[in-house]
C-alpha cells in the first residue's frame, strides 16, 4: 500500500514538473500546425496526391524548427527550454535504409542558482550546435504518409556563458566564472545522441510535411542525461534521375 501511494504522488510530482507540461504544449502546437496541411493533402484524390508517391529518391532534404529541453548545469533545480532550426540531409542506399547527416542550433534562457541576483545575473542565455550523423530506417508507407526510424550520434558545442556577463557592484568576475558561480556548465563540445523516429505527410511525390520526435542522450556533466526533443518541418524528396 505504501508502495502504491508513493507511486501515486511520484506521477503526480511529474505532472507539475517544471518542464513537463511545456514539452506537451510544444507537441500539440506542433500538430496543430501539421494536421490541416495533411487534411488537405487527403483530399486532393480519393487515393492520395495526383502523382504516385513513389519514394524511389536517392536524396532527401529535411528543414524545420526544433525544440528540447535541457539542463545547463549538472545540479540546476529546473529544466530549460531551447528552441532553433534543424537542417537534415538523407542519402537513401536502399529503399529501406539511407544515411543521414544534420545539423540542430538552439537557444533559450534558463533559471539558475538564487544567488545569481548577487552578480546582475538574471535568466542568462544559452545556446547549442550539433551535428550529427547516423542512419535512418524507413518503416511503412502509403500514398499519404510514411514513418521513418533513426539513430544519429554526433558532437554538441553547449556556449553557457553567452548572458553571465553580469552587472553592479557584486560582480567582479569574468562571464565564465560567473556561469561557474550561478551553477551552469563550463564552455565545451560534448557527446551527443538522438534515437527516435519521424512521420512524413506527403504534400506530393517530392514534397512532404515531417514530425519528428526524439529521445537526447548527452554527457555534457559528469553523466549521461536523457531529455526529449521534437522538431516539425518540410520534407522535399529530390526526383529520381530518369534512365
Amino acid at each position: 500500500m505504501k508502495s502504491e501511494t508513493g507511486t501515486a504522488a511520484a506521477k503526480h510530482n511529474a505532472a507539475k514538473a517544471p518542464g513537463y507540461s511545456s514539452r506537451f504544449t510544444v507537441a500539440a502546437v506542433l500538430m496543430a500546425c501539421v494536421l490541416p496541411a495533411v487534411g488537405h493533402a487527403q483530399t486532393q484524390t480519393k487515393l492520395g496526391p495526383a502523382a504516385p508517391v513513389t519514394y524511389d529518391n536517392k536524396y532527401e532534404l529535411y528543414a524545420g524548427l526544433n525544440y528540447m529541453d535541457f539542463k545547463a548545469g549538472e545540479n540546476l533545480p529546473k529544466r530549460m527550454n531551447l528552441g532553433g532550426a534543424e537542417i537534415e540531409g538523407t542519402y537513401w542506399l536502399t529503399g529501406k535504409w539511407g544515411l543521414a547527416a544534420e545539423y540542430r542550433g538552439d537557444a533559450g534562457t534558463t533559471q539558475v542558482y538564487p544567488n545569481a541576483s548577487i552578480y546582475g545575473i538574471h535568466r542568462p542565455l544559452v545556446y547549442m550546435n550539433a551535428a550529427l550523423f547516423g542512419a535512418q530506417y524507413r518503416g511503412p508507407k502509403n500514398q499519404h504518409a510514411a514513418l521513418d526510424f533513426h539513430a544519429y550520434g554526433g558532437i554538441a558545442s553547449g556556449v553557457f556563458d553567452a548572458g553571465t556577463q553580469g552587472a553592479g557592484s557584486g560582480n567582479v568576475f569574468t562571464a565564465s566564472q560567473n556561469a561557474n558561480l550561478v551553477g551552469l556548465y563550463n564552455d565545451h563540445t560534448a557527446p551527443i545522441f538522438a534515437v527516435g523516429g519521424s512521420a512524413d505527410f506527403n504534400r506530393s511525390k517530392n514534397w512532404a510535411i515531417r514530425l519528428s520526435p526524439d529521445l537526447i542522450f548527452e554527457h555534457f556533466g559528469n553523466e549521461t542525461r536523457e531529455f526529449f526533443a521534437i522538431s516539425g518541418g518540410i520534407v522535399y524528396r529530390f526526383p529520381a534521375k530518369k534512365k
